[in-house]
Formats: C-alpha cells, structure tokens, sequence
C-alpha cells in the first residue's frame, strides 16, 4: 500500500509521524495543556486543595479510572488478525494493557482510601452531573466510532493528559513527600505509575492510529481525529472546572467555560 505508514524515527518525536498527525498535535496543543497546567492540580501539587474538592474529585474520576480497561475491551472487538497491520497492533498493544489498566482502579482506590474516600462513595457516586460528562464521552465514542478515532479519544488524549498532570503532582510536591514521607507509598502508586508508565503510552496509541490511518488520510477523517482528541480535552477540563467551584469562596456559581479553539 502506497500509503501505509511505517515509523521509523524516535516514538516520542512528532517528526516521526505525517505531516498530517504533526498538524493535529499543534492543533490540539492548547486544548491539553488548558487540561494539563488546571489550576486545579496546582492546588493538589502544593496540598491547598480542600478536603471536599479532592474527595469529589476522586469519586467523580473514579468511572472513568474503574471503565478504562473497559472502553479498551471494547476497541478490542472491532480488531481482526491479519486484516490490518494497523488492527494487528492495536490487538497485541490493548491485550496487554487492559490488565494495566485493571490493576490501576486497585491503585485508586488506595489513593481514594488516603482521603477516607471508600469503595462504597466511589460505587454510590453523589457528584455533580458534570463529573460523568467524560465517562459517558469515552463510552460514546468507544461505542459509534472506529477504532482509530476511539483510541484517539482515550488511549492517546485521556492517557496523555492524564501522564503529563501526574507528573506535575508527583514526585517532587508538597503533596506527594506527605504521603511518601509518613510511609504511605501505595497511596501514591497511582501517581506513580502514571507520571511514568503514559510517558510513552500515548505515542504507542499514536503509532497505531497513523497506522490504521496511513500517510494520507481524507480530510474529513483528519478533522473526525482531531475533534475527538480535543472533545475528550474538553471534557476533562469540563471535570476540572466543575471541581474547582466546590472550592470554599473559590467560585460562587459555575461558568460554562468556552469550549478549546481546537474543536
């Protein structure tokens, strides 16, 4: 196939991926790092964030946490060995990170456990609305789109965000030596594994979608990619927002904020 992409540069180097994919990354750039640099986790990172606002954050991001082998599961199906070179990566890729993702909700709710958040307001989920806005997105999109657009919302936006936040809230914060200080180490394992194991996660998901995709993908699928990508950005900012007003005096009333220029 004349289009076919084959990477063969470094995995975290833009360059290494087409032209095309390069202009989506700079197109979505704001809609992450709105999500990445949130007031929010700059709270957490300095332990200035309310008991109430980080036990409402840990129960509101829990389905999302507990659903994300899930939504992977689901991509899953719609793969066939020897199809696609692309399909054949994804298959071995999701088989064997859908059991990482299973051990993280174990991981959340340790962290959860630090914050006298239990198994039960985790399950009972008494969280504004807005909290399951990205949720019922990842199901949505992992349930009516293709592959390379559902990985695109989860796999390589969701797991990217989420790797550059925890690394900005782990290790080196007030908030972190805390817990690692007082010998509390499981209460962090989710951090941890997060601030290091999405490093190269969502370049490995990105390698699999302009495999899927190829060199030259039609217009109207780059911009599909693209809106996605930044839907799922938009929808954690949407979570974050939503957070932050439940800070005392922070907020009196909660704004719809204006949705990334990248959509």
């Amino acid at each position: 196939m004349i289009d076919a992409f084959v990477r063969i540069g470094p995995l975290m180097d833009p360059k290494s991926y087409p032209a095309w994919a390069q202009r989506m990354i700079e197109q979505c750039f704001e809609s992450k790092r709105r999500v990445v640099e949130h007031e929010i986790y700059q709270r957490l990172s300095e332990g200035t964030l309310s008991k109430q606002t980080i036990r409402q954050y840990l129960i509101g991001g829990w389905p999302v946490v507990e659903q994300f082998s899930l939504y992977m599961a689901h991509n899953l199906t719609k793969t066939r060995y020897g199809r696609h070179q692309g399909e054949d990566m994804a298959r071995r890729w999701l088989m064997r990170n859908i059991r990482v993702e299973l051990n993280h909700a174990d991981h959340w709710v340790k962290w959860c456990k630090a914050h006298d958040v239990s198994l039960h307001d985790l399950q009972g989920q008494d969280v504004p609305p807005e909290l399951s806005f990205l949720n019922d997105w990842c199901w949505r999109v992992c349930s009516t789109e293709s592959l390379a657009i559902a990985m695109a919302a989860t796999n390589y936006a969701i797991e990217g965000a989420t790797g550059e936040w925890s690394a900005l809230v782990y290790p080196d914060t007030p908030y972190a030596r805390g817990f690692i200080e007082r010998g509390d180490k499981a209460a962090m394992r989710w951090l941890k594994l997060h601030a290091q194991y999405d490093d190269e996660h969502p370049w490995e998901a990105l390698e699999i979608i302009c495999t899927l995709v190829g060199e030259r993908p039609s217009q109207a699928l780059q911009d599909e990619l693209r809106k996605a990508i930044c839907k799922s950005y938009d929808c954690m900012y949407l979570f974050l927002e939503r957070c932050l007003a439940m800070e005392p005096a922070q907020r009196q009333a909660v704004h719809k904020p204006a949705l990334a220029s990248g959509v």
